[in-house]
């Protein structure tokens, strides 16, 4: 680089490994993602707190966004994964999810520790006529994709001073957290979530982050060595929880959640435009187990994602 870079925030990803430029821009960019959901989801602290007794801190195994499938050019996968792929992350899995009319893949990067990016999109095409004409309505008002220049300028980092680095920062997080399109109607958003709760969430939250999920393998080592133990250390503490940890002791994954957190939403009600809470994010807890690589018959940790348990955390966020 040209110059040095702005000073790197110290959040739960500020530790991780390090050789480019755009290593240190993602840290970045997760911790300042971290920092909103932090804010929003009261059980984090909980979590962090209930860790700090037993010497733990938060280790983050990964992210999950979600987002429509529609022929609209700015809504699906592809602008996400554009600026991961710039950054240096690469797919490393795909997954179906039939009943929910939903597809996901999963981002990996070639560091160990970083947070795996869980992407999943939902399949307007598939939903009954009325609610494939709400999402119509709603994406009509999408905002641009980011611009070749950002992922250009991201992907040249390198060559770039402290500046660019910083406005790169701004950009993406305020495109991911800033909801893409103007305020929902109300009578859209209660149709699509009679449809699919999914539906619903993604018209009042856009691309913002669905949860982050604590890596319990990281708190190997203490008193809260399993998934079992951390879920009943967090019920005990008036936490709530999923009624269930899905996946059977030993397997490859296993995973529960908080419920999600309630935030205030902007709707569109006649002419005004007004507020109503609605589910936001949770926190996801996941445990690894190890799986066999079929060419070498060395063990490694299973790093991917099953689709049948993925199916149950999708319903955290239904509003009840």
């Amino acid at each position: 680089m040209n110059a040095e870079t702005p000073l790197e925030s110290s959040g739960p990803h500020a530790g991780l490994p390090a050789e480019r430029i755009q290593d240190r821009w993602l840290r970045d960019l997760w911790d300042r993602l971290w920092v909103t959901y932090r804010q929003r989801v009261p059980y984090v602290v909980q979590y962090e707190e209930l860790m700090a007794e037993h010497g733990v801190k938060f280790t983050n195994d990964h992210i999950a966004f979600r987002t429509f499938a529609h022929q609209h050019p700015a809504t699906g996968f592809f602008p996400l994964a554009r600026i991961l792929d710039a950054a240096g992350y690469r797919p490393a899995g795909c997954y179906h999810f039939e009943d929910k009319h939903l597809t996901a893949v999963h981002f990996q990067h070639r560091l160990p520790g970083y947070p795996k990016i869980f992407i999943s999109q939902l399949k307007t095409w598939e939903l009954p006529e009325e609610a494939q004409a709400a999402i119509h309505r709603i994406v009509a008002s999408h905002r641009p994709l980011p611009s070749d220049s950002l992922l250009t300028r991201l992907y040249q980092l390198e060559e770039s001073g402290p500046e660019s680095y910083a406005e790169l920062l701004d950009e993406t997080v305020d495109w991911i957290e800033r909801r893409p399109w103007d305020a929902p109607d109300r009578q859209d958003i209660e149709l699509l979530n009679s449809v699919s709760q999914y539906a619903a969430w993604v018209a009042l939250h856009g691309y913002n982050v669905n949860h982050f999920t604590a890596f319990i393998n990281s708190q190997y080592g203490s008193p809260v060595n399993s998934i079992d133990k951390t879920v009943e250390l967090l019920r005990e503490a008036g936490v709530p929880m999923k009624d269930r940890i899905e996946g059977e002791v030993g397997s490859i994954l296993r995973q529960s959640a908080t419920q999600a957190a309630v935030i205030d939403v902007e709707v569109r009600d006649g002419n005004q435009v007004t507020t109503m809470p609605w589910t936001y994010a949770y926190l996801e807890l996941a445990e690894r187990g190890e799986t066999v690589d079929p060419t070498t018959g060395e063990k490694r940790l299973f790093e991917g994602f099953l689709g049948p348990q993925a199916t149950h955390l999708f319903e955290m966020t239904k509003k009840s």
